[in-house]
């Protein structure tokens, strides 16, 4: 995924905090816990306390921040330029930032509400559902492979989007009151500083080191034009879009991990969502190094060979005497676990002995889970 920067003032590169994008977050680890099994505690006793009515209201719009994220959380980055007062700055508070939804247009709104869930143009623009009979059509058919509520919902906000969108304010609002203001105190501090820190970083030892030290799966390429994320994804975007306005925007979040979002709609300013307080585990698998391991893993014959060499280093004639082939097809076949970061080789004297790394064979479960999740 790349966000070109070319021409981009360095003054438009900001680090900044967003209640609405951490209430966004917070809402799906609500919904899918076992993707944050750090926030077990939390989501349990969040869900635990919700009032019957709030929680009935928070499954009917689930598509917004269930499977992915909705870009209806950072209507900072969708305001156009042109319009009055719109700076591409987030919003000091969550009554801030409702404001800045309210600013939307009901076709952006809507096409960002339904854009992952119930369309599938993300990426590439166009009409929404509100004016296009197609894109209505195909909007309800998958809305109604979600359930009766999501049909019901996605219904409304193609007839009205007007109610609707007073009604997700005023659900917002009520997440605010019954969990989400006590929430936003305990952690804001934490993103502050850190993007307090970013800044800094960023000023002192420029693009590249802010990028890695938010995430090490984003990079910007020696001629600064281009940021590429690392992800289990395709797009592309442009931070230097006038009409849309310049620039970009890094969010922290609390309750991120292990995603790192990247809003790249056509017509909207680039962010990077990224996840702080982490736990302390290696960086990231680039997720072409990933895609060897587990090529490299699914022959059945490597994965035989792989028994002995987790066990002990073996020499190539070894293991073809032990399976009964030739030394040039271990020798192949140790080229493709050893391409992929699997195996390690020594030489004793004139041997050359091979041996399974097993920490790089247990992290593959996680990071299979970080790549696909990310």
């Amino acid at each position: 995924m790349t966000i070109e920067i070319a021409g981009l003032p360095p003054e438009r590169i900001v680090f900044e905090i967003s209640p609405l994008a951490e209430l966004g977050v917070a809402l799906h680890a609500l919904a899918e816990p076992a993707h944050h099994p750090g926030l077990h505690g939390w989501a349990t006793a969040t869900s635990a306390g919700l009032k019957p009515d709030l929680a009935d209201r928070l499954h009917e719009a689930d598509f917004l921040w269930r499977s992915t994220f909705s870009d209806v959380f950072m209507p900072f980055a969708g305001l156009p330029a042109a319009l009055n007062g719109a700076n591409g700055r987030t919003g000091a508070t969550l009554a801030e930032e409702l404001d800045q939804l309210d600013r939307l247009d009901d076709e952006r709104f809507v096409s960002a509400a339904l854009e992952f869930t119930c369309a599938s143009t993300y990426g590439i623009g166009g009409p929404s559902a509100l004016g296009d009979p197609a894109r209505r059509e195909r909007a309800l058919e998958l809305a109604a492979t979600r359930g009766p509520k999501q049909l019901d919902f996605t219904r409304r906000l193609l007839d009205d989007p007007a109610s609707v969108r007073a009604w997700a304010r005023r659900l917002f609002e009520d997440c605010d009151r019954a969990f989400f203001a006590d929430t936003w105190r305990r952690v804001s501090t934490q993103l502050a500083a850190d993007a307090r820190h970013k800044t800094e970083l960023l000023r002192r030892k420029g693009l590249a080191e802010a990028l890695h030290a938010v995430s090490p799966a984003l990079a910007v390429d020696e001629d600064r034009t281009r940021i590429s994320a690392d992800k289990l994804a395709d797009g592309r975007t442009t931070a230097v879009d006038p009409a849309v306005g310049a620039g970009l925007t890094l969010v922290p979040s609390s309750f991120g991990w292990p995603h790192l979002m990247v809003l790249h709609a056509p017509g909207w300013r680039p962010v990077i969502h990224y996840p702080v307080g982490s736990p302390e585990l290696p960086g990231p698998a680039p997720v072409e190094l990933l895609k060897l391991r587990m090529e490299a893993l699914a022959h059945p014959m490597r994965m035989r060979l792989c028994r002995n060499l987790a066990r002990a280093p073996y020499t190539t004639s070894e293991l073809a005497d032990a399976y009964g082939i030739t030394a040039p097809e271990v020798s192949r076949h140790l080229a493709v676990l050893k391409k992929a970061g699997l195996i390690s080789t020594r030489r004793r004297g004139r041997y050359v002995l091979h041996q399974l790394d097993v920490t790089a064979v247990a992290r593959l479960g996680s990071d299979f889970l970080e790549t696909v999740l990310r």
